[in-house]
């Protein structure tokens, strides 16, 4: 089962691969996947926090500019059940946002499901 987790998330990643290229998993955050390796290096992500709100998974990820300019974003969580499967229709919509320079941020979302039990969120430069 655990193979079949890793086969899934390596397709997730090659389908996102259209719209965040070069993709980057944070090392030192494996729930955060950044849009591509020049965007991970300008940002800092912190240790996450994670609690329930009436049985319902919420996460909150800090997220800081390690530059002086500001960043345009977008942001989307997707919720994954106890063997890491994605929950159908778990994604949530891109959200934009703008983290200014050096200023930190943090990214929250609740998941729809009850079976939610762990999260990833993907971070990516705004498509204008």
């Amino acid at each position: 089962m655990k193979y079949l987790s890793i086969l899934l998330f390596a397709f997730a990643l090659t389908g996102c691969s259209t719209t965040t290229s070069g993709i980057s998993i944070e090392s030192s955050n494996q729930n955060v996947v950044i849009g591509n390796s020049s965007l991970a290096n300008r940002l800092s992500i912190e240790r996450a926090t994670v609690g329930h709100n009436n049985g319902l998974m919420k996460a909150g990820v800090p997220v800081t500019s390690k530059i002086n300019s500001d960043l345009e974003l977008q942001y989307r969580f997707y919720w994954y059940d106890g063997q890491g499967l994605e929950i159908s229709g778990s994604d949530s919509p891109w959200r934009q946002f703008i983290l200014h320079g050096k200023d930190t941020m943090t990214l929250q979302a609740m998941a729809r499901s009850l079976e939610a039990k762990q999260y990833r969120i993907y971070i990516r430069e705004a498509n204008y």
